[in-house]
């Protein structure tokens, strides 16, 4: 992965994240945090 790749993919997030706050609030960035680290445990587990 390129720099250029990874700053427009942190980007791309960020701005997703921002989104859903703005228009939903902070209830869901909590409950999608927990679900990208069970996720992330998942991911390590098959690794």
């Amino acid at each position: 992965m390129t720099n250029q790749i990874a700053i427009w993919l942190g980007v791309l997030i960020l701005g997703g994240l921002m989104l859903d706050f703005a228009l939903f609030g902070t209830e869901h960035l909590l409950f999608l945090g927990k679900k990208f680290y069970d996720f992330l445990d998942w991911v390590a587990f098959w690794r």
